[in-house]
């Protein structure tokens, strides 16, 4: 069973966009992207009971469960996982749930 990668988010700024580095460490080496969530996404987190970092965290293991970390993008918005993974919103809620757990 492989290891599940760590995910390290960090707030840059307090946007709007919000801006964050994500780091992803495998053991072997690690990718960082930079990520923008618009103010309005965050907004509806924050409804949803959930912060920015933590459904960031969701989004990359959602990721990490259908590519490899190197084929994420180095930089990009949240909102365009939605435009290559359609299903993204829909499971969401699932990723957030286990990253509790993480």
């Amino acid at each position: 069973m492989k290891k599940e990668p760590r995910i390290t988010v960090e707030n840059l700024s307090d946007g709007p966009p919000l801006e964050f580095a994500v780091t992803v460490e495998d053991g072997q080496d690690q990718t960082r992207h930079a990520v923008t969530v618009s103010g309005a996404t965050a907004e509806a987190w924050k409804a949803a009971g959930h912060e920015p970092e933590q459904c960031l965290d969701a989004a990359f293991r959602f990721l990490l469960d259908r590519e490899p970390k190197e084929a994420i993008l180095s930089r990009f918005d949240i909102s365009v996982i939605s435009r290559y993974f359609p299903e993204f919103e829909r499971e969401l809620p699932h990723y957030l749930m286990r990253s509790g757990t993480g």
